[in-house]
């Protein structure tokens, strides 16, 4: 740990304007990024009696061994600056929200030719306009259903759509009125755009000029005599008038606006979001946050908007955001925000009427789901300190091994030999940084040698570490690429390096670490028979408790490994295999193999694959096609039979 006192700037050296600031570890890591109008003030208040301090911030100023900060002209642009550096370095001492699931939203692709309505999870894609998040994912689909009859656009896969449009037959969508059926050319792009701007336009408020209009056609329909059509416009206005009752009007007045509370104790906070749209609720959202700094609500309030919108497009960023207080410079944040949307945004808290009872109920919202979380997570965050420290007792460690990493080899009868390296970090999988590895010296040789493979990634990896070590940066910082200035990720040692094994995976391990001079990792291993933990130059294993939360924490790192390796083993056999095969192939060349791999990706989907399917890869004809199918139909194995029933087996 590290004396705030050693790395204080000399006085008079800060300056007095607005910036942000980074505190870095001993590796050059960044471990916290804020802002402040005064930089001097600000910095200040880190270095004063430690013993003042509030208990989280004296864990980051002595995990700290240095600090650094940019000058910005204004406190929109330290705002900016202070987002884009949290995003890029992900500090562990800094707040960060997480999605208490994974929500589904309606997404809508407007970026290709024939935009496609679909869900979607997980990260947002540029040229992709998202309404929600929903709850469920059903209830996504139960409304596009309702919605189709009047806004008939695409919903299938691009599979479908090309194999449609090859065959020139619809798919039932198109035949049951679902679907406008560009596929075949029942209406031309321009067209079926105009659907799904007008399906776009629905979903975002817009939903009183479709009704009226519908309600128009089918009068004029009627007054026409043309029963028939007034029949069908009756049955579209009633599925809108569906699809607009399962979303609750909550604002009369058709405000769009997101509603924001909070629940949050000494430790951690939920917060809850309530998409309006058009006064009717679109979508709700929920997120879970440790409190790793000291934070009071307005700071939490601020966090928040700079992760709601800072990646979003501009009509995400509603026109009204409701808070339950205001971030300590809220001028700082609507211009920040409004500058996002290209218009005004009213960032206020609601004294009175419905907004601030449609407030209350967000916040009873978060209330409850505080509760849960703590009710399902307490066992889980005391296991996890109770695991590292019982580690660090049992091995002797220095300190709790805040960041392990684990090794496994996996080949097939000592041929396709490769590795796994998986990373923990406070006990979570920290998946952004697992590595693959090839191991070179087995390639092929058809021997399989685990303690030859496990110091080869041993060596592979930590002299990676050294080279990134010596690799100053333009701050004079390792580890910091000179070019992005991003921290480098083999650059961090960890604490505990697990190899899936016993005694001989340990010490091949040892003795690489040691030719490389590498004196501050500990190593063990895991043997799997007995679940035994080795130590180097320790002729007895450890044994930990079979109830030990540490054997626990230890397993699943040591199966994690296991699994990471295994699913790339099989991903390079399969391409193997899949590239053999091709080799026989009249007229497969290297490009059109590669096109052909890339487009399938698998064996099992390239076996799956019809001629119509194979001539869609650029460069692959008729014929080439059909010598694909008849040499993957050749290598496919005989199925099993019972002979005693003649059977066809599994």
């Amino acid at each position: 740990m590290a004396d705030p006192a050693t790395y204080r700037p000399a006085p008079g050296e800060i300056p007095d304007s607005p910036g942000v600031y980074r505190f870095r570890d001993h590796h050059g890591r960044v471990v916290y990024v804020g802002k402040a109008k005064s930089l001097r003030s600000r910095l200040s208040s880190y270095f004063q009696d430690i013993a003042a301090l509030h208990p989280r911030t004296q864990a980051m100023v002595t995990t700290a061994s240095s600090v650094d900060w940019v000058t910005v002209g204004t406190e929109v642009e330290a705002l900016q600056l202070e987002y884009s550096w949290i995003k890029e370095y992900d500090p562990r001492f800094n707040v960060r929200y997480r999605d208490d699931k994974s929500y589904p939203y309606l997404a809508v692709t407007l970026d290709e030719e024939y935009p496609r309505i679909t869900v979607m999870r997980g990260a947002k894609r540029k040229g992709v306009r998202y309404f929600g998040p929903y709850a469920h994912a059903w209830a996504i689909r139960e409304t596009v259903d309702l919605l189709l009859r009047v806004f008939p656009a695409r919903t299938c896969s691009a599979g479908v759509f090309k194999r449609a449009g090859q065959i020139g037959r619809p798919c039932l969508l198109g035949y049951i009125g679902k679907c406008s059926a560009p596929c075949v050319g029942r209406v031309d792009a321009e067209e079926h755009r105009r659907i799904v701007e007008d399906f776009c336009a629905f979903l975002s408020g817009q939903t009183a000029a479709y009704t009226r209009r519908i309600e128009r056609e089918m009068k004029a329909a009627a007054a026409e005599l043309d029963y028939e059509r007034a029949a069908r416009l009756r049955d579209d206005l009633r599925a809108l008038e569906r699809a607009l009752e399962k979303n609750a009007v909550v604002l009369g007045d058709g405000t769009d606006a997101d509603v924001l509370a909070l629940a949050e104790d000494e430790l951690e906070a939920a917060v809850q979001v309530f998409h309006v749209r058009g006064g009717r609720i679109r979508g709700q959202r929920g997120f879970v946050v440790e409190k790793v700094e000291d934070v009071t609500t307005a700071d939490l309030v601020e966090h928040l908007l700079q992760q709601l919108y800072g990646d979003q497009a501009a009509d995400a960023v509603p026109r009204e955001i409701l808070v339950p207080v205001l971030p300590h410079d809220a001028e700082s944040a609507v211009s920040w925000l409004s500058g996002l949307r290209g218009s005004n945004v009213d960032l206020r808290v609601p004294q009175r009427g419905d907004k601030k009872d449609l407030l209350e109920t967000v916040a009873r919202n978060a209330g409850q789901a505080l509760a849960l979380h703590k009710t399902r997570r307490a066992g889980d965050l005391t296991s996890r300190s109770q695991a590292l420290e019982e580690l660090q007792e049992a091995l002797g460690l220095p300190e709790a091994p805040l960041r392990i990493e684990c090794v496994d080899v996996s080949h097939l009868q000592g041929s396709d030999v490769v590795a796994s390296l998986v990373v923990f970090e406070d006990g979570l999988a920290r998946k952004s940084e697992y590595r693959r590895f090839a191991i070179r010296g087995a390639a092929g040789d058809g021997i399989s040698d685990d303690t030859r493979s496990i110091a080869e990634v041993v060596t592979r990896r930590f002299r990676r570490l050294l080279e990134e070590r010596q690799d100053v940066g333009d701050d004079g910082l390792p580890g910091i690429d000179p070019v992005t200035g991003r921290p480098r990720k083999f650059a961090y040692p960890p604490n505990l390096f697990v190899v899936d094994g016993g005694q001989p995976q340990v010490e091949a391990a040892q003795a690489a670490l040691s030719e490389l001079g590498v004196t501050d990792v500990a190593v063990v291993g895991l043997a799997k028979r007995l679940e035994e933990v080795w130590v180097p130059g320790d002729p007895d294993p450890v044994i930990l408790p079979r109830t030990s939360e540490g054997l626990y924490l230890l397993q699943r790192v040591r199966d994690e490994a296991h699994r990471f390796a295994i699913a790339y083993q099989r991903q390079k056999r399969g391409k193997r295999m899949i590239e053999s095969i091709l080799d026989d192939v009249p007229g497969l060349g290297e490009a059109r193999k590669k096109a052909v791999l890339r487009q399938f990706g698998s064996l099992k989907r390239l076996r799956a694959a019809t001629v119509e399917e194979l001539v869609t890869v650029p460069g692959v004809g008729p014929t080439v096609a059909r010598a694909i199918v008849d040499a993957l139909a050749a290598d496919t194995p005989a199925p099993a039979v019972n002979v005693t029933t003649g059977e066809i087996l599994d």
